[in-house]
C-alpha cells in the first residue's frame, strides 16, 4: 500500500484532524477578541492546538482494544501537569479542546455540534455583556489581573478624598500614604477612564496622575 492508497483510506481521519487545527486556531482569535491575553503566548497557542489533536489519535488508538486502553492510561498516570492553571476559564479552554479531539474521533457531527454550542455560548455572554453596558450601565464582567484581560489602569495621587472617584464603579483600591490618597480604576474601556481623568484633571486637589492604556 502507497502512500496515496494510505490517505485515501484514512482521509476521514485527515478531514478531522484539518478541521480540529481549523477550529482551534478560529476559537484563539476568538478568545484574543474577547480580551483574554494568556492566549495569544506561543505556548498556550500551540497548547490549545495540540491537544484536539492528540485526544483524537490516543483516542482513535485505544478504541476496542482493552490492552492499549490500559496500557494508555498507566502511561498517562505517569504524566504530571506541572503548569499553574491562572483561572477556571483557562483549565476550561483545555478541556473543551480534549473534548473536540474525543468529539471528532466519535463522528465529526458531534465536532461540529461541540463548535456551535461554544459559538452560541461566547455570542450570549457577549450579548449580556453588551445588554448590561448599555441599558442597566454597568459592567456584566468584573475586570481581573489575574486572568489576562487586556485592561487599562488609571492611578491618581491627590491630597483629599474626591467624592466622584470613590463612588467609581472603576474603583479597585484605594490607599492612604502619608499625607495624600492613591486610587486605582480598571477597566476594560480606556475611554471610560479618560473621562474620570478630564473630570479631575483640573481639581486643585489632584497631585499626579498616570493613564496607561
Amino acid at each position: 500500500m502507497n502512500f496515496i492508497e494510505y490517505i485515501l483510506l484514512n482521509i476521514d481521519k485527515f478531514y478531522a484532524v484539518i478541521l480540529l487545527i481549523a477550529s482551534t486556531i478560529g476559537f484563539r482569535f476568538l478568545l484574543e477578541a474577547l480580551g483574554q491575553r494568556w492566549i495569544t503566548t506561543y505556548a498556550h497557542t500551540a497548547t490549545l492546538t495540540f491537544l484536539p489533536v492528540i485526544t483524537f489519535v490516543i483516542t482513535k488508538v485505544i478504541t476496542g482494544n482493552i490492552a492499549l486502553s490500559l496500557g494508555m492510561v498507566g502511561a498517562l498516570s505517569i504524566v504530571r501537569f506541572r503548569h499553574p492553571v491562572r483561572s477556571p476559564f483557562e483549565l476550561s479552554v483545555y478541556f473543551g479542546a480534549i473534548t473536540m479531539g474525543i468529539a471528532a474521533s466519535v463522528s465529526l457531527k458531534w465536532l461540529i455540534f461541540l463548535i456551535v454550542a461554544i459559538l452560541l455560548a461566547a455570542g450570549s455572554l457577549a450579548m449580556v455583556s453588551l445588554v448590561s453596558r448599555h441599558i442597566f450601565k454597568r459592567e456584566f464582567f468584573n475586570a481581573s489581573f489575574s486572568e489576562g484581560n487586556l485592561l487599562s489602569t488609571l492611578d491618581l495621587t491627590t491630597s483629599r478624598v474626591i467624592g466622584s472617584i470613590d463612588k467609581s464603579k472603576y474603583l479597585k483600591s484605594k490607599g492612604f500614604e502619608n499625607d495624600t490618597i492613591k486610587y486605582l480604576l480598571v477597566s476594560n474601556d480606556s475611554n471610560e477612564l479618560k473621562k474620570i481623568l478630564s473630570n479631575v484633571e483640573s481639581d486643585s486637589y489632584l497631585i499626579s496622575y498616570q493613564l496607561n492604556t
